[in-house]
């Protein structure tokens, strides 16, 4: 059963990503492998305009959800993009153990 717009089912093998929260998105990219997220990276990447376009003409009050999980698809999209465009690896470099969580997110 499809679990994202039907318009997007290239991206269905990533919908493990479609996470809600920064914090589940943060976990999944520590707990991924470079290649895993190079592989997602990929995938999305490309499709990141269409699904702009797409998800601009979704009506937030009655949001299906498949698009959420397009929307939260996307958001892990931004979550891996500085470990594979910028540091080449999972963890900010010369972070140490630090952490950041946010505390308050968007209702979507």
């Amino acid at each position: 059963m499809p679990t994202l717009p039907v318009a997007f089912n290239d991206l269905e093998p990533f919908a493990a990503w479609a996470l809600p929260s920064e914090r589940e998105r943060y976990a999944k990219r520590l707990a991924s492998t470079m290649d895993e997220m190079q592989a997602f990276y990929d995938a999305a990447f490309p499709r990141l305009e269409s699904g702009s376009s797409y998800l601009r003409e979704v009506d937030l009050d009655g949001i299906s959800d498949e698009d959420k999980r397009l929307l939260w698809l996307f958001c892990s999209l931004v979550t891996v993009s500085f470990p594979i465009e910028v540091w080449r690896q999972a963890r900010v470099p010369d972070s140490g153990a630090a952490e950041l969580a946010a505390v308050v997110e968007p209702a979507v």
